[in-house]
C-alpha cells in the first residue's frame, strides 16, 4: 500500500467522507505521527494518525474489500450502539478481523429490508453520495391504496420540508383487502423520505421494505436478521458503478449462496411467510449462530445392541 492523500486513507478506513475529513484537517483536529496535519499531506503503511481522541495506524496491506447483504428486521436501529438499549444492526453482523463494518445508508426503526454493509469506507461513501444518483427501490404498503391523482403527484414531485421530492418509478404491486402494495424507486436517501412523500399526498404507510439498492436485490430466502456475502461479480459491479476498481482478492461463495444473490425479492410472499405460525410446539427451531458460518450437527452413535440384551464383552483367546 503506497502513500496516499490523508483524507483518502482515512475515508478508506471508514472514518468519514473525504469532504468531512478535509474539514477536520482544516480545523486542526488531525495529526500524523504527532505532527499537525495540513491539507495535501499524505500517509502510508505504519503511520500513526490521531483524529481527536482516536488513534489509528495505517495497515501495511489494504484489507480485502467485502460487501454483505443484511436483511434488517423492523425494531432495529442502524447504529453500532443505542443509548436507549434498543437492538442494533451491528449486533447481528459477523466479526471482522481487519477494519470495521460500515452500513451503506440507514433504514428507519420501523423499516425493514436490504441494507448493504462493507468494510470499504470509500465505497460506502460513494454509494451514499447524492452526486452518484444511486437507485433505491422500496416495497411500500399503503392503507386504502393510492388513486391515479396521488400517484401522478408522487411521480411529478411533492413539496417536503427539505425541498421537492419525487419517485423515479412507481408500479402497482397488487394487494388484498384495505392494503395495497407499490414498488417505488428514487435516487435520494433523505430521512423518512418515502413515508413523508406518501403522507404529503394523503396516504398512510402501513409497511415499508427496501428491496433493492444500487441494483442489488434482497434475496428472497434471506431471513430477517441474517446476512449474506455478495458474490465477486456483484461486488465488482458496485465498485465500477461509483468509479472504483473491482477487488481482485475474493472469498469464494458456495453454489447456493451465489444462486440466492440473483433472485429478486417479492414483498407479498415474504410478508405471508413472516406471519406463518409454527406447525406445532415440537417444530425444530432455527439453529442459532451466524448465517455465514457452516453449522454442523453431530449425531450420537447408535448402538446395535438389542434392548434387554447383555452388554458385549471382549472374549479372550480360545483354549
Amino acid at each position: 500500500m503506497e502513500k496516499q492523500r490523508l483524507q483518502k486513507v482515512l475515508a478508506a478506513m471508514g472514518l468519514g467522507s473525504r469532504r468531512k475529513i478535509e474539514n477536520w484537517i482544516a480545523e486542526g483536529r488531525v495529526r500524523v505521527n504527532g505532527t499537525l496535519a495540513t491539507l495535501g499531506d499524505q500517509a502510508g503503511p505504519g503511520d500513526t494518525i490521531e483524529l481527536g481522541d482516536k488513534r489509528v495506524q495505517v495497515p501495511d496491506v489494504r484489507p480485502v474489500r467485502r460487501v454483505l447483504i443484511y436483511h434488517k428486521p423492523e425494531g432495529q436501529i442502524t447504529a453500532n450502539h443505542d443509548p436507549e438499549g434498543r437492538p442494533t444492526v451491528a449486533e447481528n453482523l459477523p466479526p471482522i478481523r481487519e477494519g470495521r463494518w460500515i452500513t451503506v445508508g440507514r433504514l428507519d426503526f420501523n423499516t425493514s429490508g436490504l441494507l448493504l454493509v462493507t468494510n470499504d469506507g470509500e465505497l460506502a461513501n460513494r454509494l451514499m453520495h447524492p452526486s452518484y444518483g444511486i437507485e433505491r427501490t422500496y416495497a411500500v404498503r399503503v392503507l386504502g391504496g393510492l388513486d391515479d391523482e396521488q400517484q401522478k403527484q408522487l411521480v411529478e414531485g411533492v413539496t417536503l420540508e427539505d425541498g421537492v421530492a419525487h419517485f423515479t418509478r412507481l408500479h402497482d404491486a397488487g394487494g388484498q383487502g384495505a392494503n395495497h402494495w407499490y414498488h417505488v424507486t428514487l435516487h435520494e436517501g433523505r430521512n423518512r423520505e418515502v413515508r413523508r412523500m406518501i403522507e404529503a399526498v394523503g396516504g398512510q404507510v402501513s409497511r415499508l421494505i427496501r428491496i433493492s439498492y444500487a441494483g442489488v436485490n434482497l434475496p428472497p430466502r434471506l431471513r430477517p436478521g441474517k446476512v449474506q456475502e455478495v458474490e465477486p461479480a456483484i461486488e465488482g459491479a458496485l465498485a465500477e458503478l461509483v468509479g472504483l476498481k473491482a477487488e481482485t482478492r475474493h472469498k469464494t461463495l458456495g453454489r447456493h449462496a451465489a444462486r440466492r444473490a440473483h433472485k429478486p425479492f417479492k414483498a407479498g410472499k415474504s410478508v405471508r411467510e413472516a406471519k406463518r405460525p409454527a406447525r406445532n410446539r415440537t417444530q425444530r427451531e432455527e439453529p442459532k449462530g451466524h448465517s455465514l458460518k457452516r453449522e454442523t450437527t453431530v449425531k450420537p452413535a447408535r448402538s446395535r445392541r438389542k434392548a434387554g440384551a447383555a452388554p458385549n464383552r471382549r472374549r479372550g483367546p480360545r483354549g
